[in-house]
């Protein structure tokens, strides 16, 4: 039987209900990391990120924190600034993990929300990991529903990501979202199931 948190991690391309299915595993007193969540209060004034991008570029960050139009003006003027600002950001985002995996010790169960786990090797660091699918057309509805989204955008954002079918091989769950209640059902049956796992 295991004494530490098994270490769940959530992925899945846009449009596929990664946020829904996440707040599912939160409704069910899953204690829940969301990397986009951290990124944007690191980001924020006084955050950690925010401090760290004014003593490399201090045009980029105002009162409310780091500028994403300034930083992207940076990044397209000088070559060295991505991996300058990735430098910083990247391990900040891990010790933020870790620190909610070390608050969250007696839990046994953490779902580790990360848009990118596989683009960005995350898996190795966890115990299993969950993708959330829908069918294309379903996936394109959702997308293109959004306020701003354009058909450019959505294919820019799609060459980004792993293709679904691709993550759907490496996870070691898969949860279809197309029914909501069916994909809340599944989420349930997944803790029942790493709750035997850990018992085993």
């Amino acid at each position: 039987m295991s004494t530490r948190p098994y270490l769940l991690g959530l992925t899945g391309s846009i449009g596929m209900g990664k946020s829904t299915t996440a707040g599912f595993f939160r409704d069910a007193g899953v204690p829940v990391w969301d990397a986009d969540a951290t990124v944007h209060r690191l980001y924020a004034a006084g955050g950690a990120v925010a401090k760290a991008i004014a003593g490399l570029h201090p045009a980029a960050v105002t009162e409310t924190g780091v500028d994403r139009a300034a930083l992207k003006a940076w990044i397209a003027s000088d070559p060295t600034a991505l991996a300058r600002i990735e430098a910083v950001v990247h391990p900040l985002v891990a010790a933020d993990r870790r620190a909610f995996i070390a608050a969250h010790g007696d839990a046994p169960l953490l779902l580790l929300d990360i848009p990118l786990l596989f683009e960005t090797g995350a898996e190795g660091a966890l115990d299993g990991t969950v993708v959330v699918t829908a069918p294309p057309e379903v996936q394109r509805a959702r997308v293109l529903a959004r306020l701003g989204m354009t058909e450019a955008h959505f294919a820019s954002i799609l060459s980004r990501q792993m293709p679904d079918a691709e993550k759907r091989k490496r996870a070691t769950w898969v949860i279809e979202t197309t029914g909501m209640d069916a994909a809340r059902k599944a989420v349930h049956a997944l803790i029942d199931e790493i709750g035997r796992l850990r018992h085993a």
